[in-house]
């Protein structure tokens, strides 16, 4: 094999990689838009039940569930549990909002007279 043959055959194992880090990508982003439209859920639960938007304990036992995970499959557990934070303060954002947004309309309905009944 020459170098030009070389080069050609690492162009094409880069394309492979590169087509395989795409479908990945894509599939992390699908799981990211699910996990966000169970936690939004979470976040309406906790609303109409006027609970906390953040769980510390929760998050503690995740970070320490996902760091095991993390190192189980040798991905860097610090890596991890930033990524985790990083998902977790997007969370809590949205259950903020959605406790703000569901007291505005509890607000709203008392100085209307409404009673909530669900």
């Amino acid at each position: 094999m020459n170098e030009e043959d070389d080069t050609a055959q690492a162009r094409k194992i880069l394309a492979n990689y590169r087509a395989s880090i795409d479908n990945i990508d894509a599939a992390l982003i699908h799981m990211l838009a699910e996990r966000f439209r169970c936690t939004k859920a979470v976040g309406v639960l906790k609303a109409e039940h006027g609970l906390p938007p953040a769980d510390p304990s929760r998050e503690a036992q995740q970070i320490e569930r996902l760091r095991r995970l993390a190192k189980d499959a040798q991905l860097d557990p610090d890596f991890a549990e930033k990524f985790l934070n990083f998902v977790v303060r997007e969370v809590i954002r949205h259950h903020e909002q959605i406790a703000a947004s569901s007291n505005g309309a509890n607000d709203d309905a008392a100085e209307n007279g409404a009673t909530h009944t669900g």
